[in-house]
């Protein structure tokens, strides 16, 4: 898929007033994007070299905007998409987002929702900050901390949203969020503990541990610790030497490859490849993969909230997005049958049979087609109605069908029966013994009629029509054949009346074995639906229990780290919250199947 983006563009508008909208430009080149999209954000304080490993992992030296002074240049999000330099079939998208805590801005609210944007869209999350990881470092994180504030997950008629100071499961928020890395420019330290070395992944844990204690200044400590741990239970930690000289640092975008420190330049080859070859691509609870098109609706979603002042909801969000997408999968599918139809059908067909099993094999395709978009149809609404589309399809085409085959069997016979009707006309059968030549007149031409090829269905109901119409000439003819007495034309008139009668019969038959074929069609069809959807549902079972199978492990793992640092009172509601997960993926789950 050709992305033509040679540079990055606003997708949210942050104005001066702190107002954010979703830009135009933007949603229309994700809505060209039928790609899954993996989404990679970054965002922290400004002035921290973001923009720059943002750049590299486009593979660019230049792109997003660097800067050189104290000033923050990038405002709002900004877009890049491209190629996925690992993934083939699937979207790179690059969130650069402005930089948090700008003296200049003074609106610590709208930087909260600009960090909340960026764990909401993306598929990796990359928190950029320099020096160490030291308290001061996990205070300016406190946007963090405020995300229970900021997200709910369930609307709130259906669940309430407690903080996480009170023990709120984050089980249900870390279906939604993003793998976290943590990225340490401009690192100095010696990657020690208590005199052995470490990797940076163990420095970022060793950095997250809790006090046991109890006190308030403890909880402070503690609290965005905690948020991270339980948010971002997936987590990296890559730490950056200086890139150059600090004169050189200015020019940083402008510095050739010989020009940084090549220790630096080891450091942000692996962290690129971390992300090209870990960062998985977006999706939302069940496992449905997010195209372009649905990373655009989503960030409208989540902005108009936002700008509404309502808290976002995540399901919610989701929800609206099945509607969209469900709806574009009905369009979808019906164009899939109508492109299969296009390709196999030859009209008229030469039995109704031929034409259903022609109607199901494009019915199975579309209905693949939905079934691989559609998600969250609990109740099949969107389901019945693509039912109810490819029924007027089918009734349409059998139709069509039958107007074929009626123009074909017409034109026959009105090419048959140009010379009968020139005797018609000319008198030839107003003679003695006429009647009997008219009658081998039309016999010859019905065997003619029969030996026409791809009559279709309809050959025995419009010869039957024309024989009909020719009725009153036959009588005509009959009564003023003077070879014949009265007693004869009695008994032609009864044996007409009953080969008419004997036609109608097997006609009668015909349309009610073609009547018993479309019902049978229908019991097909519905078997059909009930098929594909009972394997989806199963998918999506299967998909759930994955969900909850990785929750599970992540919070056995965080048990032993808790369990390590003597937090006995964070062990026992980690338990709970592990009983509560293991009961919900022990419940049978009877999704209803209701297509009709």
């Amino acid at each position: 898929m050709e992305i033509p983006m040679l540079a990055p563009i606003c997708l949210v508008e942050n104005s001066p007033a702190g107002e954010l909208r979703v830009q135009q430009e933007a949603l229309q080149v994700l809505a060209d994007i039928s790609q899954p999209v993996v989404v990679v954000a970054i965002a922290g304080l400004y002035r921290t070299g973001k923009s720059y490993l943002m750049n590299r992992l486009a593979s660019k030296r230049t792109g997003f905007s660097l800067g050189s002074t104290i000033q923050s240049h990038t405002k709002g999000i900004w877009m890049w998409c491209l190629p996925h330099p690992r993934r083939a079939g699937h979207t790179l998208v690059l969130l650069d987002t402005e930089g948090l805590s700008d003296v200049g801005k003074g609106n610590t609210k709208n930087d909260t929702w600009i960090f909340a944007l960026a764990v909401l869209l993306s598929s990796t999350l990359v928190y950029n900050s320099k020096g160490t990881i030291d308290q001061q470092a996990m205070d300016q994180l406190h946007y963090v901390t405020e995300l229970t504030e900021l997200i709910k997950v369930k609307p709130a008629a259906e669940g309430s949203r407690e903080d996480m100071k009170e023990g709120e499961d984050s089980t249900e928020f870390v279906r939604f969020f993003p793998a976290f890395v943590w990225a340490v420019r401009d690192f100095t330290l010696q990657l020690e503990l208590d005199g052995r070395e470490i990797t940076e992944d163990e420095y970022l844990e060793n950095a997250l541990e809790l006090k046991p204690g109890s006190s308030e200044q403890d909880q402070l400590y503690n609290l965005p610790r905690k948020c991270i741990r339980q948010f971002f239970p997936g987590r990296k930690c890559f730490v950056f030497v200086q890139p150059a000289g600090r004169r050189d640092l200015p020019r940083l975008e402008e510095l050739r490859e010989d020009e940084l420190d090549s220790e630096f330049q080891e450091q942000v080859a692996r962290f690129c490849h971390h992300v090209w070859e870990t960062s998985k691509p977006k999706t939302i609870p069940g496992g449905h993969v997010v195209t372009g098109a649905m990373l655009g609706n989503l960030a409208v979603t989540y902005v108009d909230a936002i700008r509404s002042g309502v808290v976002p909801c995540m399901e919610s969000a989701v929800l609206a997005l099945a509607q969209m997408e469900n709806l574009a999968a009905v369009g979808e599918a019906v164009a899939a049958y109508e492109e299969q139809l296009g390709r196999r059908v030859a009209l008229p067909t030469e039995s109704v049979q031929e034409l259903l099993e022609l109607h199901a094999q494009c019915e199975r395709e579309a209905l693949r087609a939905f079934m691989a978009r559609a998600f969250k149809d609990e109740e099949q609404q969107y389901q019945r109605q693509l039912k109810d589309e490819l029924d007027s399809k089918r009734a349409e085409l059998c139709r069509r069908n039958e107007q074929a085959s009626s123009d074909r069997c017409t034109a026959a016979l009105l090419e048959l029966s140009q010379e009968l009707e020139e005797r018609v006309r000319e008198g030839g059968y107003s003679v003695p013994g006429g009647y009997q030549r008219l009658l081998d007149d039309q016999r010859e031409m019905v065997e003619k009629y029969q030996l026409v090829p791809e009559k279709g269905i309809m050959a025995a109901e419009v010869l039957q029509q024309f024989l009909k119409s020719k009725e009153t000439v036959a009588q005509a003819v009959l009564q003023t054949d003077q070879s014949l007495t009265d007693r004869q034309r009695e008994i032609e008139v009864e044996r007409a009346r009953a080969e008419a009668a004997e036609r109608e019969a097997q006609l009668s038959q015909e349309m009610q074995a073609r009547t018993e074929q479309l019902l049978q069609d229908q019991e097909r069809s519905h078997q059909e639906h009930v098929q594909q959807l009972t394997a989806k549902m199963e998918q999506d079972r299967r998909q759930l229990l994955a969900e909850q199978e990785t929750a599970l492990a992540l919070k056995l793992q965080e048990q032993e780290r808790l369990l390590r640092e003597g937090l006995r009172g964070e062990v026992a509601q980690l338990q709970q919250q592990m009983q509560n997960l293991r009961k919900e993926m022990s419940r049978p789950r009877r999704s209803r199947c209701v297509v009709c």
